[in-house]
């Protein structure tokens, strides 16, 4: 089954359909001006949408596979995902880097778990240990939390 995306006038992804592999072929094959024009001849627009571009479901094409929200960039032929936060910038790669790079510790010593998220307001990694130890759900005691940031000179986490 080929995939393809309906774009807005800003080429931002409103939704996927499905066509056929055979009516593809028949009508200019894989990635062809003739196919995206059959695709908006037999599924109409939406409101805002004004193209069809064919998408790779297991990104073989165009970079990726375009999810609602991706962008269409024409001059690159490839589809790039929305922009995770405010302060992240495209790399070379066109994948979406923080402007603190993802911490290199992801598990610390005793204990369970480390959650790793993003803090847009302080633009650091912030991070939150768990300890199942104390954790006992037949009286109501949740695990212990540890909260903990991210130096990104010393490359170590700092208990908050």
């Amino acid at each position: 089954m080929a995939h393809f995306a309906e774009l807005d006038s800003s080429n931002v992804v409103l939704r996927v359909v499905v066509i056929s592999n055979e009516d593809v072929d028949a009508n200019g094959g894989d990635y062809s001006t003739e196919a995206e024009t059959f695709v908006s001849g037999l599924v109409p627009h939406s409101d805002n949408g004004v193209a069809w571009k064919q998408t790779s479901y297991n990104g073989n094409a165009r970079k990726q596979y375009a999810g609602i929200g991706c962008t269409y960039d024409s001059t690159k032929d490839k589809f790039i995902s929305p922009q995770p936060q405010p302060s992240w910038s495209l790399d070379e790669n066109d994948d979406w880097q923080a402007p603190v790079p993802y911490p290199t510790i992801t598990e610390l010593d005793g204990y369970d778990g480390l959650v790793i998220s993003w803090d847009e307001d302080n633009l650091t990694w912030i991070g939150q240990a768990y300890d199942d130890s104390t954790w006992n759900p037949e009286e109501g005691t949740p695990p212990t939390i540890t909260d903990y940031t991210w130096d990104k000179v010393n490359l170590t986490w700092n208990e908050v």
